[in-house]
């Protein structure tokens, strides 16, 4: 029997726009309440604004420690608990590593793995001491994949497959449940730095996705009876050759 999400209280990251507004969205109509985390104060307003008295801003930057080190307590303190928690913020650089911006490799890097781990690890506490809990990270076909014109992107990915599947061993025996979705090329700003002509012939071949769709994958993930983990769940455009 599907896990029921009534009442259920979830929260995701980089939930102002794409992926995490989607996923935001449709946990809420499937009867739960969502804590948005992002650091778009703005952006947050509006779109909890939008979706009603069961989307709750929480802002936090997630490039800070200390700002992650809050995120926790303004959910309990918001929503009382938290069920779910979708690890889903990060950024994209692509491009040959010859030419590439080591800078920039780093604040991917940061977003990409490091705000994964310290959310992450923000929120076990108390999953643990309740014994329930689901935990989905936003991955990438990447993690699992290497793509040839995103190195620094692909071995942040990769880097994420290792976290989730340690992690998922390491607390299973607390009642919880860790996952991964491993999206294609999604229609988000993460891919707004793409080449043009690479973005034009991606579109007219069918090789993107939009976000409802990994949207339709989480909550798959999440229904599933206690009993039962999606371990990895990869969703591909039709035309993607990987």
């Amino acid at each position: 029997m599907a896990q029921d999400l009534i009442g259920k209280v979830a929260a995701i990251t980089g939930a102002a726009s794409g992926i995490g507004l989607e996923c935001a969205r449709h946990l809420i109509a499937a009867g739960a309440r969502v804590a948005l985390v992002d650091r778009a104060e703005a952006a947050l307003k509006d779109v909890c604004a939008e979706l009603g008295p069961q989307a709750i801003p929480v802002v936090v930057d997630l490039m800070d420690p200390k700002s992650v080190a809050g995120m926790m307590p303004q959910i309990l303190e918001k929503a009382g608990r938290l069920d779910i928690f979708h690890a889903n913020a990060g950024a994209y650089v692509g491009g040959e590593v010859l030419n590439g911006d080591p800078d920039a490799w780093d604040r991917m890097l940061n977003l990409n793995i490091n705000a994964v781990f310290r959310s992450v690890h923000a929120v076990l506490p108390h999953m643990v001491e309740r014994k329930s809990g689901d935990i989905i990270v936003t991955s990438s076909i990447a993690g699992l994949v290497p793509v040839v014109w995103e190195p620094i992107y692909t071995a942040s990915k990769h880097a994420i497959q290792a976290f989730v599947h340690t992690l998922r061993r390491q607390v299973a025996k607390h009642g919880l449940r860790v996952g991964a979705v491993a999206p294609g090329p999604v229609v988000t700003a993460l891919i707004s730095d793409w080449p043009k002509e690479k973005l034009d012939e991606e579109l007219a071949a069918g090789g993107l996705m939009q976000p409802v769709e990994v949207a339709e994958a989480v909550m798959f993930m999440l229904t599933r009876p206690r009993n039962i983990t999606i371990r990895d769940l990869v969703i591909l455009p039709q035309s993607n050759d990987l």
